[in-house]
């Protein structure tokens, strides 16, 4: 009896255990939101998605899109204006615009042709005569203090109006390109298959420009006090910033892209065409290329890669619709359309990427 009554109790039975929660749905929301994290981190990650976005559009509705031939096509549209947006993302960092690529982009290659004819080095000189244009436009701006819009638009007019007196209206050929036409790569001599007249030449100059610029502009004083003085001009200058000699320096960068874009063209068709109205709306989609891919009007902040990026979107959406048939009449109405949709995309998530403390 004695141990009956010392046994033990019979122990309870513990209560089952609840199944642990599953890691990978924990996992998936920590990845999915270090994505989100990382993207909204990226100064150019919404024009990134837009561009992608319209590509993957066009290449389902239209069956010749994704294509060599409608890459080709494609080059010399974006390429430029990825050179002439490189440039103008200096000057707008600074809280300016240079509205004087436009007339830049049309009197190099007149230049050029004139030089050329008297049988003095001309792609070098016609740059050196666009720097002493930057030059002249840093120094209005700078130590003048004329307002850049009403400087740089000055010389826009100035300089337009110089390339029809010096080309009496006329077209002229290119020096140094026999045979220069698209599609005819294969009759072209080196000069001409090194200054835009080669299938890539183009693309690859961009590309390196592109490189050397975001290097500088991230990684070098230049850079730094560009984006210093963008930010508080009257703080960089207290901080020992020479800021008249950065704004000269960037407004004569802004000038040479400009004027080597205008040689290269020349050199891709073979002929120089004096025309300022094609010339100011290659002026107007450089810049809004440097505004869709990241660079503020304002000033303090922009991006050289974002420039690229943006000028890809623009050449992207042009060839689609090309492709599909639209009426021109209607290209620059949804060439408009397009950019107020990245431009609200880009403001977005800028505020989306504050609010996750992405700066």
């Amino acid at each position: 009896m004695a141990g009956v009554a010392g046994a033990a109790p019979s122990p309870t039975p513990a209560p089952a255990a609840e199944p642990p929660a599953p890691k990978s749905r924990g996992l998936a929301a920590r990845f999915g939101r270090a994505t989100l994290d990382r993207a909204l981190a990226l100064r150019e990650g919404s024009i990134i998605v837009v561009t992608l976005i319209t590509a993957v559009y066009f290449t389902v509705n239209t069956e010749s899109f994704f294509t060599a031939a409608s890459f080709k096509t494609l080059l010399p549209y974006f390429a430029p204006f990825a050179i002439m947006a490189a440039g103008e993302v200096f000057v707008m960092i600074l809280g300016e615009i240079d509205l004087s690529i436009g007339a830049m982009y049309l009197f190099a290659p007149f230049l050029f042709y004139k030089l050329n004819t008297a049988g003095i080095p001309s792609v070098i000189m016609a740059l050196i005569c666009c720097m002493a244009v930057g030059f002249a436009n840093g120094f209005f701006v700078a130590v003048i203090g004329i307002n850049s819009f009403v400087a740089t638009l000055a010389m826009l007019f100035t300089f337009e109006g110089l390339a029809l007196i010096i080309s009496h209206g006329t077209p002229v050929t290119t020096p140094g390109t026999p045979g220069a036409v698209i599609g005819s790569a294969g009759h072209l001599n080196t000069f001409a298959e090194i200054f835009g007249g080669g299938t890539y030449s183009e693309l690859i100059w961009a590309l390196a420009i592109i490189v050397v610029l975001q290097v500088v502009l991230t990684f070098t004083r230049w850079g730094l006090y560009t984006v210093a003085i963008g930010s508080n001009k009257l703080g960089a200058a207290e901080a020992g910033v020479r800021v008249k000699l950065v704004t000269i320096r960037n407004f004569i960068l802004c000038s040479v892209t400009a004027g080597l874009v205008g040689i290269f063209e020349a050199v891709r068709s073979g002929t120089v065409q004096p025309d300022p109205a094609g010339a100011n709306e290659i002026l107007f989609l450089a810049v809004a290329a440097g505004v869709i891919g990241g660079t503020l009007l304002t000033g303090g902040s922009g991006t050289v890669v974002g420039a690229l990026i943006g000028a890809l979107f623009l050449g992207i959406l042009k060839e689609g619709l090309v492709l599909q048939g639209v009426n021109a009449d209607y290209l620059l109405f949804y060439t408009g359309l397009a950019i107020l949709i990245a431009m609200t995309v880009n403001i977005y998530v800028r505020r989306v990427r504050i609010g996750h403390g992405g700066g």
